[in-house]
C-alpha cells in the first residue's frame, strides 16, 4: 500500500501537469464539441508557430539555470520596426517613403543584427558583470520597451499597417499538401525547431550549453568558456525573438509598441510544461515543441468557449506556478 502512494505520488510529480492540462481540454470540448475541427488545428498550429520560435529561444536560456523577461519586448522591436521598413510603397502613411519596397532577406538581415546585438548586451550582463539573469533581462526589458515607444512615436504613434504584399504573404501565406492549406509559419517553425535541434544535439556548443546549466563550475573545470558560450546563447535567442517579431506584425497586419507584451510569459510557461527544468541542465526540443502546442490549445480553446480573458490571466499564471514547483519538487528528489 505504501509502494502504491509512492507511485502515484511519483506519478503525480512527472505528470501531474499534463493531468490538470489534459482536465482543462477536456472541460473544453465538452463546452464546445465545434472546438475538434481541422480549421480549429490549423489555427492552433499558425498560433503555436510563432510562439515557438520565442520558446526555442528563451529554452536555450533555462537550459543554462538563466531566462529572460526582455523576450516579449525584444519581440516588440523588431515587429515596429520590420513594420516602418517593409510598408508597401503605395502606402499613403508609410513612415521611409523614400527607401522605396526594400527588399525581405535584407530586413531580415537586419532584425536578426539588431536581436543579436540586444542578447549580446543581455549576455555580457549575465556572464561579465554577474548580475542575475532575471535583473539583466528585467532591466533590459524596461529600457527596450523605452526604445521601442520612443522609436514609435518619432514614426508618428499609430498602428503601423498597409504592409508590402510580398511581406502579407511571407506571414500570413500557406501552400497547399495534399488538399491542406499549410501556412509558411509552420513551415519556418519547423526549421527553427530542425536548427535548434541540430544545435543542441549535434554541435560542442550545445554540449556546452547543457554543461554550464547541469553545473557551470565543473563545465569550468572541464575546459568550457562559460562566459564565452553564455552570451553566445543569448545572442542566438536575440536572433530568434528578432524573427519572431517580423513574423508575427507580418502575421497580425499591423504593429504597435505594445505588440509582444507578456510573450515572454507564455513562451517560459511553455518551456517548463515541455520538460525544460529551471534547475538547468534538462531540457529536450520535442519538450519545447509539446508545451508549446499544449499552451496554445489551453490559449486558444478558453478563448474559443468565451472565457473572460482576466480569467485567462488566472489560469495561465496557476498553471505556470504549477508547472515550476512541481520541477522543483522532481528535482530536489534528485538532489
Amino acid at each position: 500500500m505504501e509502494q502504491t502512494g509512492k507511485k502515484i505520488k511519483t506519478w503525480l510529480k512527472e505528470g501531474g501537469i499534463y493531468l490538470v492540462l489534459a482536465l482543462l481540454l477536456f472541460v473544453i470540448i465538452i463546452k464546445e464539441p465545434s472546438f475538434l475541427s481541422i480549421r480549429n488545428f490549423r489555427n492552433i498550429l499558425t498560433q503555436s508557430s510563432v510562439r515557438l520560435i520565442i520558446a526555442l529561444g528563451v529554452a536555450g536560456l533555462i537550459v543554462t539555470q538563466g531566462t529572460d523577461l526582455s523576450a516579449g519586448r525584444q519581440v516588440g522591436l523588431s515587429a515596429v520596426i520590420s513594420a516602418t521598413l517593409l510598408q508597401n510603397i503605395t502606402n499613403t502613411n508609410k513612415v521611409f517613403k523614400s527607401l522605396g519596397n526594400i527588399p525581405i532577406p535584407l530586413v531580415i538581415l537586419f532584425i536578426c543584427l539588431i536581436g543579436a546585438i540586444i542578447g549580446l548586451m543581455n549576455g555580457f550582463i549575465v556572464a561579465q558583470l554577474n548580475v542575475t539573469p532575471f535583473i539583466a533581462t528585467l532591466g533590459t526589458m524596461i529600457v527596450i520597451y523605452g526604445i521601442n515607444s520612443l522609436y514609435f512615436d518619432y514614426v508618428g504613434a499609430q498602428p503601423i499597417a498597409g504592409f508590402d504584399p510580398r511581406y502579407s504573404n511571407f506571414a500570413q501565406g500557406s501552400f497547399n499538401i495534399l488538399g491542406f492549406q499549410l501556412p509558411y509559419l509552420i513551415l519556418y517553425a519547423l526549421i527553427a525547431v530542425i536548427i535548434v535541434w541540430i544545435i543542441w544535439n549535434k554541435t560542442t556548443f550545445g554540449k556546452n550549453i547543457f554543461a554550464i546549466g547541469g553545473n557551470p563550475e565543473a563545465a569550468k573545470v572541464s575546459g568550457v568558456n562559460v562566459k564565452k558560450n553564455l552570451i553566445a546563447i543569448y545572442a542566438m535567442s536575440g536572433i530568434f525573438y528578432a524573427f519572431a517579431g517580423l513574423l508575427e506584425a507580418g502575421r497580425v497586419g499591423s504593429a504597435t509598441n505594445n505588440l509582444g507584451n507578456m510573450y515572454e510569459l507564455d513562451a517560459i510557461a511553455a518551456c517548463v510544461v515541455g520538460g525544460v527544468s529551471f534547475s538547468g541542465g534538462v531540457g529536450s526540443v520535442p519538450g519545447v515543441v509539446t508545451g508549446v502546442i499544449i499552451f496554445t490549445v489551453i490559449n486558444y480553446g478558453l478563448t474559443y468557449i468565451g472565457v473572460n480573458p482576466y480569467w485567462q490571466y488566472i489560469i495561465k499564471g496557476i498553471i505556470i506556478i504549477m508547472a515550476v514547483a512541481l520541477d522543483t519538487m522532481k528535482y530536489t528528489k534528485k538532489k
